[in-house]
C-alpha cells in the first residue's frame, strides 16, 4: 500500500473514532500519576500548578469557541461518519491557521497531561496528538481539495496548518454567535472540568492515601454540571440556541 493510501485510510478511521481520544489521554494521565506527589509537599503549590494546567486547557477551549462561534452551517462539525463541508472556511480563525479546532483540542489535552507533573509525559501526549491529528488532517484536506479545488489550494498555500500566523487575520464572514458557541461547546467545557476533577481526586488519593474532595474543584465541577444540564435542556427542549445559518 502506498504511504498516501495508508495515510488516507488511517486518517478516515481515526476521524470516525476521534471522539474517543479523550479516553486514551485520561487513561494515560491516570497511569502516569501512580507516583504522584505534591510539589515541595505543598497542597497550595499543587493547586497553583493545577490552575496553570486548567488555564492551558481552557485556552484550547477558547480557540474552539472562537472558531465555531463564527462557523457557518455544516462546517467545523462534530460529524464522525463522513466528511462534511458545504463551504470552505477561510476567514476568522481559519485565516490564521487551517485547523484551529485541532490546535484547541491539543491544548486541552496538554492541560490534562500537565497534571502528573512530568515534562516527558506532556511531550508524549503532544506527540500522540500530533500523529493522531496529522492523519485526520491528511484525509480532511484531501476531501476539501477534491471538493473546492483551486480555492482550497490557494488558501492552503497562504495559511499554515496548525501554528497560527496572526498577520493573516481576516474578519469572519459571519458575526460571532454566543448562542451557537454555547450550543456547540458546552460538552467540551464539562468534559474539561470532569477530567480535571477526576485527576485531582486521583492525585489527592495517591498523595494522602485517602479520598479527598477539594472544595475548589468540587465547586467548579458542580457548577459545570449545572451549566451542562441547563444548556442540555435548552438544546433538546427549546430553539433558544438555534441561529439561522449555523
Amino acid at each position: 500500500m502506498r504511504i498516501a493510501e495508508h495515510f488516507e485510510r488511517s486518517g478516515n478511521w481515526l476521524f470516525r473514532w476521534r471522539s474517543y481520544l479523550p479516553l486514551l489521554v485520561l487513561g494515560l494521565s491516570l497511569a502516569a500519576m501512580r507516583n504522584f506527589e505534591y510539589p515541595a509537599g505543598s497542597h497550595f503549590l499543587d493547586l497553583l500548578w493545577e490552575g496553570a494546567a486548567l488555564v492551558v486547557a481552557l485556552s484550547g477551549l477558547g480557540i474552539r469557541v472562537a472558531t465555531v462561534g463564527c462557523a457557518p452551517r455544516r462546517t467545523s462539525g462534530r460529524n464522525t461518519q463522513r466528511q462534511v463541508a458545504d463551504s470552505l472556511n477561510t476567514t476568522g480563525m481559519y485565516s490564521v491557521m487551517r485547523h484551529p479546532l485541532y490546535l484547541g483540542n491539543s491544548l486541552m489535552w496538554l492541560g490534562a497531561a500537565m497534571f502528573p507533573r512530568s515534562c516527558a509525559f506532556a511531550v508524549i501526549i503532544l506527540l500522540v496528538c500530533w500523529v493522531y491529528y496529522e492523519r485526520i488532517i491528511y484525509c480532511e484536506e484531501a476531501f476539501l481539495e477534491g471538493k473546492f479545488g483551486d480555492d482550497f489550494r490557494t488558501w492552503a498555500r497562504a495559511t499554515p496548518a496548525i501554528f497560527p500566523r496572526l498577520s493573516g487575520w481576516v474578519k469572519p464572514a459571519l458575526p460571532f454567535s454566543w448562542r451557537h458557541a454555547v450550543k456547540r461547546e458546552y460538552r467540551g467545557l464539562f468534559g474539561v472540568l470532569s477530567v480535571f476533577f477526576l485527576l485531582e481526586i486521583a492525585g489527592d488519593y495517591i498523595a494522602r492515601h485517602q479520598l479527598v474532595f477539594d472544595p475548589v474543584w468540587t465547586v467548579m465541577w458542580v457548577f459545570g454540571l449545572l451549566f451542562f444540564v441547563f444548556v442540555r435542556v435548552l438544546h433538546k427542549r427549546t430553539s433558544l440556541l438555534d441561529v439561522d445559518g449555523r
